[in-house]
C-alpha cells in the first residue's frame, strides 16, 4: 500500500522553505522583497503574497524585485534560483500607486520577466502606459500604449470596490482608493483567499491632513472581517517620526497619526477586537534614527495592543 507519509512527500509543493516543515496551519505566506520607504534602491516596498502551501504568488507593489529575491535565496525562503521566483512564481502584480519608489523593480526586471498581469487602479495604469513603458522611458513589453506593444505583461484596471479575480493565484482582490498628498491617489488592496483575507495600504495619509474620508470608508469596510477574524493582517506605512510637521507629511503617517487612524478603526470594531491583530509596518524612510525612533515611538503609543511587526528583506511571514 502507497504509505500516507510518502504521498506527502513527493505530492507537496516544493521551493518555500516552510512548506517541508508542517502542514500549513496558516492562510497566507508573505515575503518582504523589499521594507523601505526610500534612499536605499535594494531595498523598496514590494511584498509577495501567495495562499499558503503554494508557489502561487502575488507582488504587493514593486520598488524591489531582483535584490529582495536574492536576499530571500539567499535565507533559503525559497530553496530554487532567482529566475524561477521572478518568472514562475510571481503570477502577478499589484501596484497601489505610480510612485518609482513602488515601481522602478517591476520596470527594470521587466525584460527578464515572464508574461502575467499588471493590476491597478486608472490612473496608475496611465502612467505605467504613458511614462514607463512607451519605447523613450523603457520598451513597451505590456498590451497598450506606444507601438508596437510587445504584450509581456496585460493592464488590468481594478474598479473601487469590485472584487477581481487575480489570475492563476485562486485569490481576488477589491481595491480602494487612498490619498497621498491630496492631489494624488494612492490604493489598498483587500485580497481574499477562500474566506481569509489580508489587506495592504499603499503610502496613505491621515484623513483629517488629507481632507479625505477614504481611510474612514476602508475601515468601516473590514470592520466585519476584523469581527468575524477573518482579516489575519494590515500591512500599513509609517513613513516618518513624530517630529515631521504635519504640512511636510506628503501623504504619509507618523506613528502619532497611525495611532489615531486606528482608535478610529477600534471605534468601529471595538477596541478589544484590535488586541493582539497583527499590523505590519512598511516604508519606514532610513534616513538617520527614523528607524529606531519610529519603532519606539510605536510601542509607546500602542494602547491598542496591536501586535506591531517590523518586516525584514528576505525574511518570510506567516498569517
Amino acid at each position: 500500500m502507497f504509505h500516507r507519509s510518502l504521498f506527502l512527500l513527493f505530492f507537496l509543493p516544493i521551493g518555500f522553505v516552510t512548506l517541508a516543515q508542517k502542514p500549513p496551519t496558516t492562510s497566507f505566506q508573505v515575503v518582504p522583497l523589499g521594507v523601505k520607504g526610500g534612499i536605499d534602491e535594494s531595498n523598496l516596498s514590494a511584498y509577495l503574497l501567495a495562499p499558503q502551501g503554494t508557489n502561487d504568488f502575488i507582488c504587493l507593489d514593486a520598488g524591489t524585485i531582483h535584490a529582495g529575491i536574492e536576499k530571500a535565496v539567499q535565507n533559503q525562503t525559497f530553496k530554487v534560483g532567482s529566475e524561477t521566483v521572478l518568472k514562475d512564481y510571481i503570477k502577478a502584480y499589484l501596484i497601489s500607486h505610480a510612485h518609482l519608489d513602488h515601481l522602478s523593480g517591476l520596470i527594470i526586471n521587466s525584460t527578464e520577466d515572464a508574461k502575467k498581469p499588471i493590476y491597478g487602479m486608472s490612473a496608475c495604469i496611465d502612467v505605467l502606459k504613458n511614462n514607463y513603458f512607451n519605447w523613450k522611458s523603457w520598451p513597451n513589453l505590456a498590451n497598450e500604449g506606444d507601438a508596437p506593444a510587445l504584450s509581456k505583461y496585460r493592464y488590468t484596471v481594478l474598479a473601487p470596490n469590485t472584487e477581481t479575480p487575480i489570475e492563476s493565484t485562486g485569490m481576488s482582490v477589491r481595491m480602494f482608493p487612498l490619498s497621498h498628498g491630496m492631489a494624488y491617489q494612492s490604493a489598498a488592496f483587500l485580497i481574499k483567499n477562500g474566506p481569509n483575507y489580508m489587506l495592504y495600504l499603499g503610502d496613505t495619509g491621515p484623513d483629517l491632513i488629507e481632507k479625505s474620508r477614504n481611510l474612514s470608508q476602508l475601515w468601516q469596510a473590514i470592520q466585519p472581517l476584523i469581527l468575524s477574524k477573518s482579516l489575519k493582517a494590515i500591512f500599513i506605512e509609517v513613513s516618518y517620526p513624530n517630529e515631521q510637521p504635519d504640512n511636510q507629511l506628503y501623504g504619509h503617517l507618523t506613528p502619532n497619526w497611525l495611532m489615531h487612524e486606528l482608535t478610529a478603526l477600534g471605534k468601529l470594531t471595538g477596541a478589544n477586537a484590535l488586541s493582539g491583530f497583527p499590523l505590519v509596518i512598511t516604508h519606514i524612510k532610513p534616513a538617520g534614527s527614523n528607524e529606531a525612533t519610529i519603532k519606539k515611538q510605536l510601542q509607546e503609543a500602542n494602547a491598542l495592543n496591536v501586535k506591531l511587526i517590523f518586516p525584514e528583506q528576505g525574511k518570510p511571514l506567516s498569517f
